[in-house]
C-alpha cells in the first residue's frame, strides 16, 4: 500500500477540485479576467510646465530587450522619444541656463565667439593671405560661414561627453538616452539663432540686401541640424566605451574648419575635385547657406538633394547604432 505525502495529497485535492465542471468554469473565467486587470494601469497625473493645467496621461509599460540593429528598433525608438519630448525641452533649457548662469554678458557670449574668430580670420586671410571673397566684404564673407560651422562643431564637441557626464543618471533612471546628446544640439541651435541677429546687423552695415530666397536657409539649417544630430549620437555612443573620442575630436575639428569652405569659397577648389569635395554635407551646406544669405541666389537643387540624402542615411544608421548599444550603456559607462 502506497502512502501519500502531504504535498501529494494537496496536489490531488486541487486536481479533484479542478475536475469539477463548475469550479473549472470559475477557474477559467478568473484566468481570463487576470490579464485584463494586469494591463490596466492607473493614469499618471502631472501639470503642464508652462500652462500649469493638470494633464492625465496613461503609464506605458517599457520592456528592455536585447540589443539589435533593425528598422523596428529605430521606429520604436522614435516613438519613445516623442513621448519624452518634454524632457528634451527641459534639458535644453537647463543647458542654456547653466551655460550663462552668473555671467555678466550672458547671452551675448553666443555672438562674441564668432565675432572674435571673424576678426582673427579677417586679419590673416584678408590682409596677409589675400583670399578672394567673391566680391563680398571679407568680414561678412567669413562670418556667414562661421555661424553654421560653430553650430556644428560646438554641438558635437559638447554632446560627445554628454552620456559620460551623466553616468549616475543613466545607471539609475530609464529614459531614452539620446535625449542627452540631442539636448546639446538644440542648445547650440539657440546660440546659432542669437548669432544670426549679429549677421543681420553686419548685412545692414555693409548694405547687403535680402531676397525671398532667404527662406531656403531654413531648409539648409534643418539638414545641417539632422547631420549634426547623427554625428553627435554616433560619437557619444562610442565615447561610452572608448574615451579616445573626446581626446581626438578637438584635433579633427581644427582640421575640419580648413577642410570646409569657411575662410575660402568652393571656387578655390580645383574643378575636378569639387564634386568629391561637396559630398561632405557640412561643406556643401555651409557653401549653400552663404550663397543664399549673401548673394540671394536659390540653392543648387542637386547639391541640396545629395546632402539631404546623405544626411538621412547617416542619421538612420547613427540612430540605429545608438539604440542598439543603448541597453549596454549602463554596464560599461
Amino acid at each position: 500500500m502506497h502512502l501519500r505525502t502531504p504535498i501529494e495529497s494537496s496536489r490531488q485535492a486541487v486536481s479533484d477540485e479542478i475536475e469539477d465542471p463548475e469550479l473549472h468554469d470559475d477557474w477559467s473565467a478568473a484566468e481570463e479576467r487576470t490579464p485584463a486587470l494586469e494591463s490596466m494601469t492607473p493614469p499618471l497625473e502631472r501639470r503642464h510646465p508652462l500652462l500649469g493645467t493638470r494633464i492625465v496621461t496613461p503609464r506605458n509599460l517599457t520592456v528592455i530587450r536585447p540589443p539589435s540593429f533593425s528598422l523596428g528598433t529605430i521606429v520604436f525608438g522614435i516613438r519613445a522619444l516623442a513621448g519624452y519630448r518634454d524632457l528634451l525641452y527641459t534639458l535644453t533649457l537647463f543647458r542654456l541656463t547653466v551655460r550663462y548662469k552668473q555671467s555678466i554678458l550672458g547671452w551675448i557670449w553666443a555672438a562674441l565667439q564668432p565675432l572674435a574668430m571673424m576678426m582673427i580670420y579677417t586679419l590673416i586671410f584678408s590682409r596677409v593671405a589675400r583670399v578672394k571673397s567673391e566680391g563680398v566684404p571679407y568680414p561678412l564673407f567669413v562670418f556667414s560661414a562661421l555661424l553654421p560651422w560653430i553650430f556644428f562643431s560646438g554641438a558635437v564637441s559638447n554632446a560627445v561627453n554628454g552620456l559620460v557626464n551623466y553616468s549616475t543618471v543613466i545607471t539609475k533612471l530609464h529614459f531614452p538616452r539620446e535625449i542627452i546628446p540631442l539636448s546639446y544640439v538644440f542648445a547650440a541651435l539657440v546660440d546659432f539663432a542669437i548669432a544670426c541677429v549679429i549677421l543681420g546687423g553686419l548685412m545692414m552695415y555693409y548694405r547687403v540686401s535680402l531676397s525671398w530666397n532667404i527662406l531656403y536657409a531654413l531648409l539648409v539649417v534643418a539638414i545641417l541640424m539632422a547631420f549634426t544630430s547623427a554625428i553627435a549620437l554616433f560619437l557619444s555612443s562610442i565615447q561610452v566605451r572608448f574615451r579616445d573620442i573626446a581626446a581626438a575630436l578637438p584635433v579633427v575639428l581644427q582640421i575640419g574648419v580648413f577642410a570646409t569652405p569657411v575662410v575660402y569659397s568652393v571656387g578655390s577648389i580645383p574643378l575636378r575635385f569639387q564634386r568629391l569635395y561637396l559630398l561632405n554635407p557640412v561643406a556643401s551646406l555651409i557653401e549653400t547657406f552663404r550663397r543664399i544669405v549673401l548673394h540671394g541666389s536659390a540653392p543648387d537643387v542637386q547639391m541640396l538633394i545629395t546632402s539631404g540624402a546623405i544626411t538621412l542615411c547617416c542619421l538612420a544608421l547613427a540612430y540605429g547604432y545608438f539604440k542598439a548599444t543603448e541597453p549596454m550603456m549602463s554596464d560599461v559607462i
